[in-house]
């Protein structure tokens, strides 16, 4: 079976790679590491996640997208290039067509970016689609019906809120703030608090295991280690998931107050439909413990998480891929 078409959700964090009939078949950080002085490519995905932070100065670790858009477009091309490699194996000689999911809220420069990026890496045709309206079609939402549905896609770099009906996006709003600046708002927090310096994977890491949105009664701790900042010696200290609601609570209510501003300019029969079905959150943010509680308890909507919320945008390429002739005109735009 040739692989002709691949969706790509091209995440700040991560990227997922779906293949229509096959299903999603890996998902890599979006990270590159170069060699500066041939300028050469080292290590991308894992590998060149697990180097952050640990590199000789021979050595950069690349994060190429920033906010959720290209901000090294050499390493992005790269990356694109290792990323159908990986897919087609030993079919390299065959050109796919890709579909990547961009935010909402991108400009026409950094929407030709993605395009010549994907082309330069050896696709026939690029195709873009929105990734709230992929979000909500990867989440199982009828986006064709003509009632309204609210999509909050928490990613790494972006976070999208966006009122759908009848197959397009009535209001929506782009942030960029989301899953990397509660990382940052986390070190911050420890630094101020304990005097202890982290890396970066230790402050995700914290997110990941003991992170809540809403304070706990029986609250989680783990150990971690840094430099202490006064001694410049390395130390360990305990640290509680309350601390952490603390230290990220203030870029959640930004995310909270986009998702209020998309509310503040729905139509009132698309209100109505939204307080009746709730909010859908999906993306790698959305995994955040308490996170549907906090969302309800701000806005007064119920929120819900989508089924396997960061895989929501993969799946959606994979629908509108199989599908290529009915979005083709509705969705995408074309190169």
């Amino acid at each position: 079976m040739f692989i002709k078409k691949i969706g790509i959700d091209l995440g700040t964090c991560n990227s997922v790679i779906f293949v229509p009939k096959k299903g999603i078949i890996f998902q890599e950080p979006s990270v590159v590491a170069v060699t500066l002085a041939e300028n050469r490519i080292l290590a991308v995905g894992k590998e060149a996640k697990e180097m952050i932070g640990r590199t000789p100065d021979t050595l950069k670790v690349y994060r190429p997208l920033k906010d959720g858009v290209i901000a090294d477009y050499r390493v992005t091309q790269a990356m694109l290039k290792y990323f159908i490699d990986k897919t087609l194996k030993s079919f390299r000689f065959l050109k796919p067509e890709l579909l990547i999911g961009v935010p909402a809220g991108i400009t026409s420069t950094e929407r030709r970016a993605v395009i010549e990026a994907g082309m330069a890496a050896g696709a026939r045709a690029v195709y873009l689609a929105k990734e709230p309206i992929l979000a909500a079609i990867g989440a199982g939402i009828p986006i064709s019906s003509c009632s309204g549905h609210l999509i909050v896609d928490i990613g790494g770099g972006t976070s999208e809120v966006a009122v759908i009906s009848l197959g397009g996006i009535v209001t929506s709003h782009s942030i960029r703030v989301a899953g990397d600046k509660m990382d940052s708002a986390i070190s911050d927090y420890i630094k101020r608090k304990y005097n202890l310096a982290i890396g970066e994977q230790t402050a995700e890491e914290i997110k990941i295991k003991i992170g809540t949105a809403l304070p706990e009664k029986e609250a989680k701790f783990l150990e971690i280690r840094g430099r202490d900042l006064i001694l410049g010696l390395p130390r360990t200290i305990k640290i509680s998931s309350n601390e952490v609601c603390e230290a990220i609570s203030d870029v959640l209510i930004e995310i909270v107050q986009a998702a209020k501003t998309v509310l503040r300019e729905t139509p009132p029969e698309l209100s109505a439909d939204i307080m009746d079905k709730g909010m859908v959150l999906s993306g790698g943010g959305s995994l955040l413990r308490n996170i549907d509680g906090f969302f309800s308890q701000i806005t007064g909507v119920p929120a819900f998480l989508a089924e396997e919320p960061i895989f929501c945008v993969a799946k959606g390429t994979g629908v509108v891929l199989e599908n290529l002739e009915v979005y083709k005109k509705t969705l995408m735009t074309k190169k």
